[in-house]
């Protein structure tokens, strides 16, 4: 019988994979249908659903402190952080939302989340893949890397279309290196948190 905890944490978790999956069918579809200019209005059509998702998502920090999911609070407070910051830059400046940068952004995002939500979808129901395992914690930093410059140069696109003396241009630029270094945190710490899930999953091995 599933306790309360189980059935919120398998239903945030399928929703998620459900938002995530619909946004990358419908980028294929439209990229498929009308090529590289559906670049140009990426944002407008799945904008709506991964804001939505992104901003459930502050809900996780929750869940790893409660201990509802057991992963290391401090990069997945970047990650969160990092997503919601630059998507609130994103929809303020209608110009931003056309550049190709801001596709290939959230398509890195969405393959990220798609990499995590099926593994824990699996977790809860304690029948874990160690394939599922391995590209999740393995994967994921690559792709978290790519994501990063990706946010980089969003955010060095942005600059043109704020005033130079504004002082959201100034944060704008103070933010840039604090994106470097939290970057370099998360790497380190996902690094860490890898080799910790696979370590574990090699002791439960052992033991069977």
């Amino acid at each position: 019988m599933f306790t309360f905890r189980q059935v919120y944490t398998f239903s945030y978790n399928l929703f998620q994979f459900s938002g995530h999956t619909w946004i990358l069918a419908n980028s294929i579809a439209r990229f498929l249908t009308f090529g590289r200019d559906a670049l140009v209005d990426t944002f407008y059509s799945v904008g709506f659903v991964m804001s939505l998702c992104q901003l459930l998502s502050i809900l996780e920090l929750f869940h790893i402190a409660d201990g509802i999911e057991k992963a290391r609070l401090l990069p997945r407070f970047i990650q969160v952080v990092e997503k919601n910051l630059l998507l609130m830059v994103v929809i303020m400046l209608e110009e931003i939302q056309s550049k190709a940068v801001v596709c290939v952004l959230l398509f890195l995002w969405n393959i990220l989340d798609l990499l995590r939500y099926p593994y824990q979808l699996l977790c809860v129901l304690d029948t874990p893949s160690i394939t599922l395992l391995w590209a999740c914690y393995t994967l994921r930093i690559p792709l978290y890397i790519l994501s990063v410059i990706a946010e980089g140069v969003t955010i060095y696109q942005v600059l043109p279309f704020v005033g130079p003396s504004a002082a959201f241009h100034v944060l704008l630029k103070i933010y840039l290196p604090l994106l470097a270094v939290g970057a370099s945190v998360t790497t380190w710490q996902l690094l860490k948190e890898r080799q910790q899930h696979l370590d574990r999953w090699n002791k439960k091995m052992k033991r069977k």
